[in-house]
């Protein structure tokens, strides 16, 4: 269980403050989906989703970069 989940509608970190997904985020992010990037991918897409409803003043690409384009 980690403490740097998401805070809708302001898609912050409650542990840290920080846009979300954080880098402590990311870094657990990898690791939960070790050897599982398309699950990673898939999660991560939901999200997006849902920010995209919340953040609706944040460029797509912006959005698409934050949460997806970290994971290489």
């Amino acid at each position: 269980m980690t403490t740097h989940g998401p805070v809708p509608p302001s898609w912050t970190c409650w542990g840290c403050g920080c846009s979300w997904p954080c880098l402590t985020r990311k870094r657990e992010l990898f690791a939960e989906f070790d050897k599982a990037p398309v699950s990673l991918s898939l999660y991560l897409s939901g999200q997006l989703v849902r920010a995209a409803e919340d953040l609706t003043w944040v460029p797509a690409g912006v959005l698409h970069h934050r949460f997806l384009g970290w994971t290489g």
